[in-house]
């Protein structure tokens, strides 16, 4: 019997174990529920773990050799928002649903520990599963990647559920995936004065509204047009009333590269631009860059240990070459000090008309991706040292 067909056995526990999931959705280091359904799960199968930063799980199977170790992530939490699908396991969690396949995630690293449990004799590894709290926000990674317990870890692999790619298919290519993603912070300040008088004032709303042009002019004339980069303004929030000239204006947004170089020499930029615009109306500017999760650069070793297991189960062409996407995973704080790739697991439910993009309040997902992400974990860790 094949891996594909050992995991396709799972399939029923796969969807109950998602569904559950999905309707019992929990926000970032709130995955209280979450938590223990996990250590039920390897409590059954009777594969050691430990709890690590409140919510988060680290199990160990260990296998015919000890060394080296390789490791597989799940993330675990959902989004704040209002999920506005019918199905019998929509979620029951007001205000919070699973929207960008976590649950899935969740579920197929469970499966995946239940098939390598039973073929532990045959591994030529440790394998370390990693079930982490609190990606959505940002912090989850960051707070698990320096652990003690992933010290020996010299593989890691993660994957995504991914609603643009059929079922079927995958993307795995090594280089830039996914972009860093940092946030500004600005506090635009001047002087207020009557509506009626502005000759008295520093009006920091025209003040902001520079900044916010002048911003745009770093992207289009101070970074390379072959690199990639993106700054996106938000919000923006001043003023108290229309015949009052506002002294405050704060305003806040997203960048985005995939060059670690653009995102240090671009962060510093930013902020030399936005107080100089600022200055020309008078005005000052505060400005706060916040460096969140930095850029998916996936190995070229692990990601074509990934694409060996891909064709091995589902032939060659079933890898598809999505482009990078500038959307942020912080998957890549593990690959800032371990060596690894991630894999995107085609899920377009659009057969079933439901091909809502991620983090909208209808996404779902075509649960045979459920079969396959475990399949390609498990392929992944088996072939490893052959």
């Amino acid at each position: 019997m094949t891996i594909y067909e050992e995991v396709q056995q799972q399939r029923e526990r796969l969807v109950a174990l998602r569904r559950d999931i999905h309707a019992h959705p929990e926000l970032g280091w709130h995955e209280i529920r979450t938590h223990a359904l996990i250590c039920r799960e390897l409590d059954e199968l009777e594969i050691p773990y430990e709890t690590v930063c409140g919510t988060g799980v680290i199990a160990v199977i260990h296998g015919g050799a000890e060394s080296p170790v390789i490791a597989f992530r799940a993330d675990m939490d959902a989004l704040p928002i209002t999920e506005k699908n019918t199905c019998t396991y929509a979620s029951q969690t007001p205000g919070v649903m699973h929207a960008c396949g976590h649950d899935c995630h969740t579920a197929w690293l469970l499966v995946t520990a239940r098939i390598l449990k039973a073929h532990a004799s045959e591994l030529r590894c440790t394998v370390k599963l990693i079930f982490q709290p609190a990606e959505e926000i940002i912090e989850g990674a960051h707070a698990m990647y320096e652990l003690p317990q992933l010290a020996d870890v010299s593989h890691i692999f993660g994957a995504h559920a991914w609603i643009e790619l059929p079922v079927g298919q995958f993307s795995v290519e090594p280089g830039p995936r996914f972009a860093s993603a940092d946030n500004i912070y600005l506090t635009i300040r001047g002087r207020s004065a009557h509506g009626a008088q502005p000759q008295d004032s520093v009006d920091a709303i025209v003040a902001a509204s520079g900044v916010i042009q002048a911003i745009q002019t770093v992207v289009s004339r101070n970074n390379h047009p072959l690199q990639p980069f993106v700054v996106t303004i938000g919000t923006i929030n001043g003023g108290t009333s229309s015949n009052i000239i506002a002294n405050e204006v704060k305003l806040s947004g997203t960048v985005r590269s995939f060059s670690p170089a653009v995102r240090d020499k671009m962060a510093n930029r930013l902020e030399e631009v936005s107080k100089a615009a600022a200055a020309v109306y008078g005005a000052e500017c505060e400005f706060e860059y916040r460096r969140c999760t930095p850029a998916v650069i996936n190995c070229p070793e692990e990601t074509d240990m990934l694409r060996q297991a891909v064709s091995q189960i589902f032939g060659q062409e079933a890898l598809h070459g999505l482009e990078k996407t500038t959307g942020g995973e912080d998957f890549a704080w593990f690959l800032e000090r371990i060596p690894g790739s991630y894999v995107r697991i085609g899920a377009s439910a659009a057969a079933e008309g439901k091909n809502w993009p991620h983090h909208h309040e209808r996404f779902d997902v075509d649960e045979e991706a459920l079969v396959n992400g475990a399949a390609v974990f498990c392929q992944t860790a088996l072939m490893f040292g052959r």
